[in-house]
């Protein structure tokens, strides 16, 4: 990190990556057999788990190829690489590989990164391993660059009862094959093929049963998931922009109600800027060099969709070209949606809004939610909890937009002016009971 005038720049060289993060990523991409790193989106590779993903360089890199990479780290109280990430306009939320699984569905990501994350990855009998399997798509990529991974012999071993697997061998067992390994980075490719998993062989791990979709913090199990999924289709045979009406039939969504989903957000976003354009600067912050912005000088660069349903808000955002990214967050009793959302190329994260939010506190420029006070009473949840929880997550001067009923709106209003935000209650004019409540959080509490 450099210090410009009054800014902070990220350099692409650090510790981890000496060669830079640029010649790192076109390592990458040719050890998965390709010709350069702007070929990852034709090779099916749309998303990245990055985890621990220190200064967030990688990340931000893969950004600028227009892949959707989301950045993982445990909770630090000091030098958060989360924070640092999320300062930087970057995707990022705490998770950890300890004993539960992360809030992903089975099949989630093209690719999972880890650079010097902490992990060991050989601990637990392979459960961490087991995992990193269960968020790879068919076809996915796992990329490990440590330098422990050169003592394949001795620390990169399983360990169960007396007996020592070697790495290697655990990876054949769940069906990864290594691509290349190229000084401390590794490559391995999970397959395609859903009978290697079926194969009669000494020592084949279990598949796991049930609908393994609700992945919300369940105990992390010693089998292979994912395997009954219907969304069992490799990375290279995926549509590329858009899914696909076979697509849309593998997760249940009508393509009318789709279309009318879309031009509902479409809609909505036109009113949502019309009513802040005159508020807010909606832009990248000022870079050095660059001429000041013209006033006012709020500026989102991220929003939060509190209750996601398709992403039809972040792909609204998408089509209009706004310089924001958006974190789908999907309530876990309507968690089938999250699939469809990452297969979108969006992020996304099943949550429970009865707990707090996986982020730091003043991490987020714009909350959304549509319908979620409603169904937060459904869930026996409390509003004013909810809106504590909304208040830490949000920076300061960032907005509040909430779409529902008469009743909820109003009830959401009155706690909002004790938190000192400045609401207002919006009336749509379409004959409905719904109603916008628009806050903005003060710099300082009066």
């Amino acid at each position: 990190m450099l210090l410009e005038e009054n800014q902070i720049s990220f350099r692409s060289d650090n510790g981890m990556i000496i060669d830079g993060v640029r010649d790192y990523s076109h390592q990458i991409a040719e050890m998965i057999g390709l010709g350069s790193d702007t070929e990852f989106l034709q090779a099916g590779v749309r998303n990245v788990l990055d985890i621990g993903c220190g200064f967030g360089s990688f990340s931000a890199h893969l950004l600028s190829l227009k892949l959707m990479a989301l950045c993982m780290a445990a909770y630090e109280p000091t030098g958060s690489q989360v924070q640092l990430a999320l300062e930087r306009g970057l995707p990022a939320i705490i998770g950890n590989f300890i004993s539960r699984q992360l809030p992903f569905p089975p099949l989630s990501y093209d690719m999972v990164h880890c650079t010097q994350c902490g992990i060991v990855w050989d601990d637990k009998d392979g459960l961490f391993l087991l995992e990193v399997d269960r968020l790879l798509r068919l076809g996915g990529y796992f990329v490990l660059t440590s330098p422990r991974s050169r003592q394949r012999g001795s620390s990169m071993n399983i360990k169960k009862g007396s007996m020592s697997i070697p790495f290697e061998e655990f990876t054949q067992k769940i069906c990864w094959n290594l691509l290349a390994q190229q000084e401390e980075t590794f490559v391995w490719q999970k397959t395609a093929d859903a009978q290697c998993y079926t194969y009669s062989k000494k020592g084949t791990l279990p598949l796991c049963s049930g609908d393994d979709a609700h992945s919300y913090y369940r105990p992390l199990p010693h089998c292979v998931g994912g395997t009954e999924s219907k969304r069992w289709i490799p990375i290279q045979k995926r549509s590329f922009g858009s899914l696909s009406s076979v697509e849309l039939e593998v997760h249940g969504v009508n393509p009318e109600d789709f279309s009318e989903d879309m031009e509902f957000w479409r809609s909505a976003l036109r009113n949502y800027w019309s009513l802040l354009s005159p508020l807010i600067f909606s832009d990248h912050p000022k870079r050095p060099g660059d001429e000041d912005p013209l006033p006012p000088y709020n500026m989102v660069r991220n929003v939060m969709d509190m209750r996601a349903n398709y992403g039809g808000l972040n792909a609204a955002l998408l089509e209009a070209r706004k310089s924001v990214w958006v974190m789908n967050v999907v309530p876990i009793s309507e968690y089938k949606t999250l699939p469809f959302i990452l297969d979108r190329g969006l992020t996304g994260i099943l949550h429970d809004w009865c707990e707090p939010f996986p982020t730091y506190p003043r991490t987020y420029d714009m909350l959304h939610a549509k319908g979620l006070l409603s169904h937060l009473a459904l869930e026996g949840c409390s509003m004013i909890d909810l809106l504590f929880e909304m208040d830490r997550i949000l920076r300061p001067e960032g907005w509040v937009i909430i779409s529902d009923e008469v009743g909820p709106i109003e009830r959401a209003r009155t706690l909002a002016t004790q938190l000192r935000w400045e609401a207002r209650v919006i009336d749509l004019q379409n004959g409905s009971d719904q109603r916008l409540l628009v806050c903005q959080k003060p710099f300082l509490r009066k």
